[in-house]
């Protein structure tokens, strides 16, 4: 998000969304799954009016929101790195789709890799330069490994 300027985060280039709005939207989806659901906790609720699937377009702050996304990924990673290979193959509780905690956790892998593109098209479409062009040194950053 460096270099996106505030008014630039508030634009909506329809039908895309705000970016403002597409990092709230990853931040409800992780809250959604990992907190709300799996824990019954909702430290974020105004995620869920401001940027839930399905609801109404709207253009927040981004700052507002990566404040919120930080507080949501923060309150959920210790749950997520507790979980074990077995917990994987589990449901995922709550209300919502049926599906195992391990499927939602590539959903939500998946969604930010779509929303990741989609804020960077919006970006070149507001011609903002020298913007990532790949996930970077992935193999001695973010390397597989195993349990």
């Amino acid at each position: 998000m460096r270099g996106v300027r505030p008014a630039d985060a508030l634009r909506r280039l329809e039908p895309m969304n705000s970016i403002g709005w597409i990092v709230a939207h990853m931040a409800w989806h992780e809250q959604r799954y990992w907190l709300t659901r799996a824990q019954d906790l909702t430290p974020e609720p105004d995620l869920n009016e401001i940027a839930r699937n399905g609801g109404p377009a709207t253009t927040p702050p981004l700052a507002a929101m990566l404040t919120a996304w930080s507080k949501v990924t923060a309150a959920a990673d210790p749950w997520l790195d507790a979980l074990t290979e077995g917990d994987l193959q589990g449901a995922l509780a709550g209300s919502g789709p049926r599906r195992t905690i391990g499927s939602g956790l590539q959903r939500v892998t998946y969604h930010y890799w779509f929303h990741t593109g989609e804020i960077l098209a919006i970006r070149q479409v507001l011609g903002h330069r020298r913007l990532p062009e790949f996930v970077g040194n992935i193999d001695d950053e973010a390397p597989y490994r195993s349990g």
